[in-house]
């Protein structure tokens, strides 16, 4: 609270500086902080040589202490005295004090220490209204009575009739206020708080605002301790002046067009951080960024809607990694004229799928392969409108397809798959399921051009026979997935697939004419055999499962469905492998509560168990599995139930119980 109140302040600072230089003395004062007793107020009359006295006797090394105070002079209160008589009492109280623990101990005393603040305030109350910030300056600052606490400076310009205070203490001078990154509140009236000079010429409406909080616009930072007894007050000629709203100043020149820092750094945050705004654009990316957030979008969503934000992006969605691998499955709009187009532009397509488009025909694929000598995967299911022109056309033009995905197109013959034996010799993956008008002739071509094959899946192919099998088995030794459902293929045939030695994945289901006999013996010579499928089997009984289960010594996953087992091949299952970890047993009839115990609790390498449609096995016993056994997920019409509704709560679905009554 110590700290210059005069017209003539700035002499003063002066005179202190050249105190600094003296020889410093021991003071007794507690933390060296400046007491109460220690102002005095004098009139307007006292010039520069009384403060002078003042600050000689606080530099000649005064120890604040006090024999008494004799009263305080303010202009216009007649010069009466406040608070002598408790005053003198404290200040022999503080006379008698010799060391500065005593000292310590008589400032913190709990009944001493509120005596101190009742004259702190008996002694600010004399003061005039237009030198005393507002009452939230004292819970703002968070200081009591005892240590400095910030009084408006008058400055040019402001009346000079106010009484001057000052502290007998060295280094009471001005600090410059410096701006902070997090601004503290201000009180800025509506009506023009700041105009009027903030605190100190601003009137009532700047104080109600600063006591109600209010915040408007970021402000200087409270001095430090070391210069907490520094203030100053803002001029009513410039608004900039009373940038704080705590009645600090930030002791800047004063000139018509000089701003607050805090204010001015403000704005010039405020301007930068609208200019960044205007220039930043997500197409100020670099343009590889921008490809592969595009590269997220669908061709649809490229072509419908990003291509048509800016030219650029338009540019962008034409890149040609978004048209390596184009993926136009279920697009009705895709026409030949498309892929034309496509083909003419982008000539470095290597993926292609057109699958469930109607609107294609063996011209705009055959324009296509003519122009993509590159492309290595076509896929086209169920586009029954194409023929083995389109077929024969990219075995020509490509070489280098290694994957031909043609299920469920009625129109292919047996041309089409010669073409692809004479000039694809390196596919590797052929899907060529419900093609009706293939036969083995065609699957023979294919089998000795393509040596290469490496996945074979055949489905209901009613004209392909033993003899494919053979020739497959024969020509292809690389095959580690083979399917034939539900072709009219017999033992005699499967047997050939014990040479395949890479052999992982076998699909027999729906195979009329196949025994155990030869199911148990591709077992024992396939060591790779991971997964094997024998559903709608009815020939497929509880030995076949068993020596399936001793045998297989790389079995993971064994499918019978609808096969004529009991609970003895379960139980064997879980007896004598140690690698199955699925197990399907739907519609089995003859399965019960004991063979769905026995493998649950037998079996450590089970993870699923099939039990669809076994309707002798209770409900009530899979209950009981589920919680005894949670690493294993049993399916039953219950369970698969419960599971799609805890799905679909976890995605958001919540039932309408409007319709439920």
């Amino acid at each position: 609270m110590g700290h210059l109140l005069s017209k003539n302040g700035y002499r003063l600072k002066k005179r202190t500086r050249k105190l600094h230089h003296r020889k410093k003395k021991k003071r007794n004062c507690f933390l060296q902080l400046p007491c109460m007793l220690c102002f005095i107020v004098h009139s307007n009359s006292s010039g520069l040589e009384d403060d002078s006295d003042h600050l000689e006797a606080s530099a000649n090394g005064s120890s604040c202490r006090h024999n008494s105070i004799t009263g305080i002079s303010v202009p216009g209160v007649g010069g009466v005295g406040i608070g002598a008589a408790a005053a003198s009492k404290l200040a022999e109280r503080y006379a008698t004090l010799a060391s500065p623990e005593d000292c310590s101990k008589f400032l913190l005393s709990p009944r001493d220490l509120a005596l101190w603040e009742g004259q702190g305030r008996s002694l600010l109350s004399a003061v005039p209204a237009k030198l005393i910030p507002p009452p939230a300056l004292f819970r703002t600052a968070g200081v009591s009575v005892t240590v400095p606490i910030p009084v408006p400076v008058p400055v040019s310009g402001c009346t000079s009739d106010h009484t001057e205070m000052v502290c007998k203490r060295k280094c009471s001078e001005v600090q410059r206020c410096t701006p902070c990154k997090q601004p503290r509140c201000s009180f800025a009236a509506p009506d023009g708080g700041l105009e009027n000079g903030g605190v100190a010429g601003g009137g009532g409406d700047a104080a109600s605002n600063s006591e109600t909080g209010h915040c408007h616009l970021p402000l200087c930072p409270l001095p430090s301790s070391s210069a907490s007894s520094s203030s100053s007050s803002a001029s009513s000629s410039s608004p900039a002046d009373g940038c704080c709203g705590l009645g600090l100043h930030a002791d800047l020149p004063h000139s018509s067009d000089s701003s607050p820092c805090c204010l001015h750094q403000y704005d010039d945050s405020q301007g930068r951080s609208s200019d960044a705004a205007d220039h930043l654009s997500i197409n100020h990316l670099p343009s590889s960024i921008l490809l592969k957030v595009l590269s997220h979008l669908t061709v649809k969503e490229r072509c419908l809607c990003a291509s048509l934000v800016c030219k650029y992006w338009r540019d962008l969605c034409l890149d040609f990694q978004f048209w390596k691998q184009i993926d136009l499955s279920g697009l009705q709009q895709v026409s030949d004229d498309l892929l034309v187009k496509i083909a003419s532009r982008r000539q470095n397509v290597t993926e292609i799928n057109i699958s469930d488009c109607r609107g294609v025909h063996d011209h705009g694929i055959s324009s296509l392969a003519s122009h993509c000598p590159g492309l290595q995967k076509y896929t086209a299911y169920r586009c029954k409108q194409l023929g083995d022109s389109s077929l024969s056309s990219l075995a020509k033009y490509c070489p280098l397809l290694v994957k031909v995905h043609v299920g469920n197109q009625d129109k292919l013959t047996d041309e089409s798959l010669k073409k692809l034996g004479e000039h694809c010799s390196e596919l590797r993956d052929i899907h060529l399921g419900q093609c009706y008008g293939i036969s083995d002739d065609g699957m023979v071509a294919l089998a000795r051009g393509c040596r290469k094959l490496q996945r074979l899946y055949l489905q209901e192919n009613k004209m392909v026979t033993d003899q494919s099998v053979q020739a497959v088995a024969e020509n292809c030794p690389e095959l580690q997935f083979v399917g034939f459902m539900g072709c009219p293929v017999t033992s005699q045939g499967v047997i050939h697939l014990t040479a395949l030695r890479n052999l992982s994945v076998l699909d027999l289901r729906h195979i009329s004419e196949l025994n155990n006999e030869t199911v148990m013996e591709v077992v024992r010579k396939c060591h790779n055999l991971s997964s094997l499928n024998l559903c709608l089997n009815w020939s497929i009984n509880d030995r076949c499962v068993e020596i399936i289960a001793k045998e297989g010594r790389s079995l993971k996953e064994l499918y019978l469905v609808s096969c004529k087992i009991t609970d003895h091949a379960l139980i064997a299952i879980g007896q004598y492998s140690s690698t199955i970890e699925t197990v399907d047993a739907g519609w089995c009839k003859d399965i019960t509560d004991q063979g769905a115990t026995q493998i649950a609790q037998s079996s450590k390498s089970l993870r699923y168990l099939g039990l669809m449609r076994c309707d002798k096995v209770n409900e009530e016993t899979v209950e009981r599995l589920v919680v005894q056994y949670p690493h294993i997920v049993f399916s039953t019409v219950m369970q698969d139930c419960k599971r799609t509704l805890e799905r679909a709560y976890q995605m958001g679905w919540s039932p309408n119980t409007s319709n439920t009554s």
